[in-house]
């Protein structure tokens, strides 16, 4: 910044990861596709490439995308308010937080939307750019929808997305991955892990190789970004459909809804989880959720008497009962752990894989640990009946919800075939 009130501000490359160097100012390709492992710094990137690029150009108009609009303010959104801190520009632009916009002092804007409400998007008009967070979230259509908005006068309009891979079933891979999918030239793929990321620190990096001795296969895929294979997910009864609960809930007095909690903080979020269970049909529905990383108890509290939640029964990770003594003090009179015998993690999903699972479109992240919940392997590449310690966080929540169903007791059938393997 000088003097005479022009912006003039300056982007040092020691500041960019080397690897994504080479992309800062390059707008040839309008659809750009950042994937690999965690902690491979993606979005930082992108929010990076995507804010200089916008100070470059007044009048430029970004849309953020993300599949549900109350994931956005804690996460891009965050990301981009950080990054103007650091950058001290931050007290130069407008930043409304109730609509989640941010105006550049050049008048560049951001918009920040889920596609949870796609009509929104469709009065959206002379979008320049889109950045999609998580895109493995979202579905081809949606896709296709953002593609078709991305029609402004400005020049070098272009499209980023960014995701970790997940299984092999989602649209991302069929789309750029397949050895039958159609790669236009007007796209750039690039994919980067921890190892490229030269800022991160070694407690970070000690943890994610961890994983090498302990799950290799684990490893490869949260550490190395690499796709899921399809076979041998624990829960292979799941499908993928909108419905209204409260429907469901009129439609036969013996349907219950349930609800469970899965503590964490740091490195594991929190999961709440809202189940209808159809006894009868044998059928489970999952029509909330919420999953967030560094909630303190009163948080979790205030994000489940927000969603109404309040008077409902809900199970929770015996494993903590300070904070479900705290939950209870906040106003969650009706919070309880969840008995844990020997076994009940198998107990648990022998009864959930006896039910069709269907799972609301808005609840991404149970989607997702559906696709990526998988048996683990013993020393000799044979699977055993133990399912992997990641992606379990909604589905430990929701064992939780239906353990006041069932006996949770010891299992008296360790057949491997009867646990799908």
């Amino acid at each position: 910044m000088n003097g005479d009130n022009q912006l003039r501000f300056y982007l040092k490359k020691e500041a960019i990861v080397d690897v994504y160097l080479p992309h800062l100012e390059s707008y040839d390709k309008r659809i750009n596709v950042f994937y690999g492992g965690a902690g491979s710094g993606k979005s930082y990137f992108v929010t990076q490439k995507l804010i200089f690029k916008f100070l470059k150009d007044p009048g430029r108009k970004g849309l953020v995308i993300r599949k549900v609009q109350n994931t956005l303010r804690d996460s891009i959104f965050a990301e981009f308010i950080k990054m103007l801190s650091a950058w001290q520009l931050l007290d130069k632009c407008r930043v409304n937080k109730s609509h989640l916009e941010i105006e550049l002092p050049n008048g560049s804007t951001f918009l920040f939307k889920g596609m949870d409400d796609p009509e929104k998007i469709k009065s959206i008009s002379d979008i320049s750019d889109i950045v999609i967070e998580e895109a493995t979230e979202l579905n081809e259509a949606d896709f296709s929808q953002l593609r078709k908005r991305l029609r402004s006068s400005k020049p070098f309009n272009q499209i980023h997305l960014m995701f970790n891979p997940v299984s092999k079933s989602n649209w991302v891979y069929k789309t750029w991955f397949a050895e039958d999918s159609v790669v236009p030239e007007n796209t750039m793929i690039l994919h980067t892990t921890y190892k490229d990321n030269n800022f991160l620190k070694q407690a970070y990096i000690d943890d994610l190789e961890s994983d090498k001795l302990t799950n290799y296969e684990l490893y490869e895929i949260y550490a190395l970004g690499k796709f899921a294979s399809l076979d041998k997910l624990v829960y292979t009864n799941v499908s993928i459909e909108d419905f209204d609960y409260r429907e469901i809930l009129k439609s036969d007095k013996d349907i219950e809804a349930y609800f469970g909690l899965d503590f964490g903080y740091t490195a594991d979020p929190t999961a709440f989880v809202a189940t209808l269970l159809d006894k009868k049909n044998k059928k489970i529905y999952i029509f909330d959720e919420f999953y967030e990383r560094g909630l303190l108890n009163n948080e979790i509290a205030n994000e489940i008497i927000k969603r109404g939640y309040r008077k409902e029964k809900i199970l929770a990770d015996s494993a903590e009962p300070k904070s479900i003594a705290e939950l209870k003090r906040l106003g969650l009179d009706r919070v309880v752990g969840a008995k844990k015998g020997q076994g009940s993690i198998l107990n648990g999903i022998q009864y959930i894989q006896q039910h069709e699972v269907i799972v609301h479109s808005s609840c991404v992240n149970a989607i997702e640990e559906f696709k990526n919940y998988s048996w683990m392997k013993d020393k000799k590449g044979v699977y055993i009946n133990k399912p992997t310690d990641d992606y379990n966080h909604l589905l430990d929540a929701l064992r939780y919800a239906l353990s006041i169903t069932h006996n949770i007791g010891k299992v008296k059938l360790l057949d491997r075939r009867k646990l799908g393997i």
